[in-house]
């Protein structure tokens, strides 16, 4: 009788024990997935890393709590990947505004002050590469933890209170060295809070429809193989990244002028509806499995590390650190599709 008292006690600790290794994941997954993957940071300034932990890591955890906790899918993420974006570029970096930081202000037009072509590569850059992404990869990694959360409530509050510290050290650090004299009007901060704060509202009260619905009508087409899935997802990915940056600004491309920045603008806009469109349709067939949501991450995440290779390594050193860690990427994405493999093939719970 005592054993039998034990074990659901045993058992209880392993299980929290597994969320506190999985919510350690996603605080190092998600800064090495939007930072360390694309090259942002180059080797010989790899401590930086630690800096966009408490922003990235904390933030991002504290948004999977959030959704899952409220009974949210990818749409509920990616919305909060898209408050998540306006609170870095917009308040912590101040980016989204700023005439000076990043060159951002001559990519192409600024309507109402917004860098208008850094805008749009940035805010669903942050929704996908920053939140949706990471979080799939640590929920693929603990499949047998499912959509419990991962923290209990003092671990919530923890993990908010470094998030805003996050915040916090951002703006101190970066602004005051690479855009000194540049502050945010007071009128442009209450618009971006209330737009972070209505994707916030939005992905919590807002759900989408299932794809056990849609199995029932019939909608979805066949699901494609993996290798094709991944490469539909990593010409996207690229295609969308390259129409942005540093194609879009006139002196960023001798080949487009600065008037033209908007057809770039708009193709970049139809690659991603088309290819959100597709993923989504394809997730709604009973074919769709864990290794399929690998494979449309491993496309996109292989395509962002070259196009990274492209755009941000600027001498041989860096785009040999980046290509190695590109390199040690596919390797563990290859040893996880290997464990998905030798898992149960039923199709993954609704994520929708």
């Amino acid at each position: 009788m005592v054993l039998s008292r034990n074990r659901p006690a045993r058992a209880g600790r392993a299980q929290r024990r597994r969320q506190r290794r999985a919510a350690l994941a996603l605080v190092l997954v998600a800064p090495a997935v939007a930072e360390l993957t694309l090259g942002s940071i180059s080797v010989r300034m790899l401590w930086l890393v630690v800096l966009y932990v408490p922003i990235y890591g904390a933030g991002v955890l504290l948004i999977r709590e959030a959704v899952r906790r409220t009974g949210g899918g990818a749409g509920a993420l990616l919305l909060m990947g898209l408050a998540y974006g306006l609170v870095e570029e917009g308040l912590a970096l101040q980016s989204l505004t700023s005439p000076h930081l990043y060159g951002a202000a001559g990519w192409g037009p600024r309507p109402w002050g917004v860098n208008a072509p850094y805008a749009e590569l940035n805010l669903p850059y942050h929704a996908v590469f920053s939140v949706l992404l990471p979080v799939t990869l640590v929920e693929l990694m603990f499949r047998d933890l499912g959509r419990r959360p991962y923290l209990r409530r003092g671990g919530l509050v923890g993990t908010a209170a470094a998030a805003l510290l996050g915040v916090g050290l951002l703006r101190v650090s970066v602004p005051p060295s690479q855009d000194p004299g540049y502050l945010l009007s007071g009128r442009a901060v209450l618009v971006v809070l209330g737009l972070a704060a209505a994707a916030v509202v939005v992905a919590a009260l807002v759900r989408f429809p299932r794809r056990a619905g849609r199995r029932r009508a019939g909608v979805a087409g066949p699901v494609p193989g993996l290798f094709r899935l991944g490469a539909v997802c990593a010409v996207a990915a690229f295609a969308f990244l390259a129409l942005l940056f540093p194609f879009a600004g006139a002196h960023h491309c001798a080949f487009l002028p600065r008037a033209w920045a908007p057809l770039p603008m708009a193709a970049a806009a139809v690659v991603a509806a088309a290819a959100a469109w597709a993923v989504r349709r394809w997730s709604a067939t009973d074919g769709w499995t864990a290794r399929h949501r690998l494979a449309a991450v491993t496309g996109a995440l292989v395509a962002h590390t070259a196009f990274g290779l492209v755009s941000h390594t600027r001498d041989p050193l860096d785009t040999a650190g980046l290509a190695l860690i590109g390199a040690v990427m596919v390797l563990l994405l290859h040893r996880l599709d290997d464990r998905l493999a030798a898992g149960p093939a039923a199709p993954i719970p609704d994520h929708r």
